[in-house]
């Protein structure tokens, strides 16, 4: 057990030696990957603008609200997000504006927010075109509006606010991917010299052949390298004397 113990510890100190010595090659790798992220969300992505239509749900005919109306309010406003995304009202959008999208589509483009203890619904529409993601979402508030106060027999909610057409996309961020490229080279790059380090079955020191093969070492043979450069130095001593 102790042995496995050491032998993990030395395991773990050749991967910290090799990815040291291959620290150039990593940090290069995390560059790339970096640089290519931020180059594709930059040139290959389109993108992406949000235009917000804001509507207030109405409990009863009254501009006056007791604080059972504000609790009725945001407990109604909890049911209209649900009908508000809802299939039919999805279908409805689709074929008043005649979208060549699917039901499906076009509920994931949609995002609904509402304000903690209010009863204000904010309904956005994300789309790679500002005008058409203006014109959608009128359309859908204007459509869920109607379907809520059928369906749920109650005050059709107001529409207090259209939306506008964005000027400043909100997406994608060349930021972010840069740096999640940048990341994922990091490990990826370590990952796979870390392995190659593991599946390596070179031996290179006399440790190795102790640790692997489980042999004792009885001699080694010196570098010629080494042997030659003392022995010139041993020569040069000679003939000073």
């Amino acid at each position: 057990m102790e042995k496995r113990v050491e032998e993990q510890k030395i395991d773990l100190i050749e991967i910290f030696y090799v990815l040291k010595q291959k620290i150039l090659w990593i940090l290069a790798a995390g560059l790339l990957f970096g640089c290519g992220a931020a180059a594709y969300t930059q040139f290959f992505i389109a993108p992406t603008y949000t235009s917000t239509s804001s509507m207030l749900v109405l409990s009863k005919e009254t501009t006056l609200t007791s604080m059972a109306d504000l609790q009725l309010g945001t407990q109604l406003a909890s049911d209209y997000q649900v009908l508000i995304k809802s299939k039919p009202v999805m279908e409805q959008v689709i074929e008043n504006l005649d979208l060549k999208v699917s039901p499906n589509a076009l509920k994931g483009m949609v995002s609904i927010e509402n304000p903690a203890n209010t009863r204000i619904l904010n309904v956005s529409i994300t789309s790679t075109d500002p005008q058409q993601a203006k014109i959608i979402v009128d359309e859908l508030a204007a459509v869920a509006s109607e379907y809520v106060g059928d369906k749920m027999e109650v005050i059709p909610p107001k529409i207090i606010e259209k939306g506008e057409i964005p000027t400043y996309k909100n997406g994608p961020n060349v930021k972010k991917n840069a740096f999640l490229g940048l990341f994922a080279g990091l490990f990826a790059s370590a990952g796979i010299f870390a392995l190659l380090a593991m599946m390596s079955d070179f031996i290179k020191t006399e440790d190795d052949i102790t640790r692997y093969l489980e042999i004792p070492v009885l001699a080694t043979v010196p570098d010629r390298k080494d042997y030659i450069g003392k022995n010139k130095k041993n020569g040069k001593k000679k003939k000073k004397h």
